[in-house]
């Protein structure tokens, strides 16, 4: 009889201890639910508000570009809302400076660099003609594109086209009758360390520029960051910065580059030589 009753309480304390595990077990199965549930209504959050902030800052942009000035305000009420800012920044030519608004340049689709402000219409031409172009991300030579360098200068009444191909690797050399050049050093334009360079007037083949109006720079075999300087040349477009936050601290910016509207194609030849 005492046997059995001890037998009896020792199956009562494996049933608590089942008990106990099962609870365990519930409780853990249930909080890891709850925890990815938050987790997922939390991203969803930051998502949707990542989102309102973009297109806030998407608008800024928008409003910026078509007044012509700096840009701020809020959209929403409360919780909802979302304040963003807008400025812009003329691309500063006081210094080396990257075109295409910092962007790479892809290859065969030119980019300029004015010589002449744009809003005077070519009344006015660049007499300083010490023009660099800075070209080359690679140490190899053979890694980086050939330029092809269109210059109009003059005036608007008779205006002239000059070009010059310059390429850095000797083995198309051959084949292109390009003129060669060869790394001087490097220089650092926007955390771009580029290896070539070339300078109106100083460079062999590349002569002084005379009464500049525009420079059409076209990378050939592959996408280049292309750099420019000049004594005194006027802005080369316009930089929007667009920055929103939510209400929720999430913020995203935007940043765009606009421009001046680029001379038909049609005005330059399309063959790099003539007989």
């Amino acid at each position: 009889m005492f046997l059995a009753l001890r037998s009896l309480k020792n199956q009562r304390g494996q049933a608590l201890l089942i008990i106990v595990l099962v609870m365990v077990v519930a409780l853990t199965v249930g909080l890891s639910v709850a925890t990815r549930t938050i987790i997922n209504l939390r991203n969803t959050q930051q998502q949707a508000d990542s989102q309102k902030a973009l297109s806030a800052a998407e608008a800024g942009i928008e409003q910026a570009i078509k007044n012509q000035t700096s840009a701020e305000g809020t959209f929403g009420t409360g919780g909802q809302a979302v304040s963003y800012a807008t400025t812009l920044q003329d691309i500063s030519t006081s210094a080396p400076f990257l075109t295409n608004g910092g962007n790479q340049v892809s290859k065969n689709d030119a980019i300029y660099v004015w010589l002449s402000p744009y809003t005077s219409n070519f009344t006015q031409t660049w007499p300083n003609g010490d023009l660099k172009i800075y070209w080359g991300e690679d140490p190899n030579p053979c890694n980086n594109a050939a330029l092809e360098i269109a210059v109009i200068s003059g005036s608007k009444a008779t205006p002239s086209i000059a070009r010059y191909v310059f390429d850095p690797c000797p083995s198309r050399q051959a084949a292109n009758n390009f003129y060669p050049i060869t790394s001087a050093g490097t220089t650092t334009i926007s955390g771009k360390t580029l290896y070539y360079e070339v300078q109106a007037g100083i460079t062999p083949n590349f002569p002084t520029i005379s009464n500049g109006m525009l420079v059409r720079i076209d990378p050939i075999y592959s996408n280049a960051y292309i750099g420019a300087y000049g004594t005194n040349l006027p802005p080369q477009g316009t930089i929007y910065t667009s920055i929103a936050t939510t209400s929720a601290n999430i913020t995203r910016k935007v940043q765009v580059f606009q421009g001046y509207p680029e001379i038909p194609a049609e005005f330059f030849p399309y063959i790099l030589f003539q007989p």
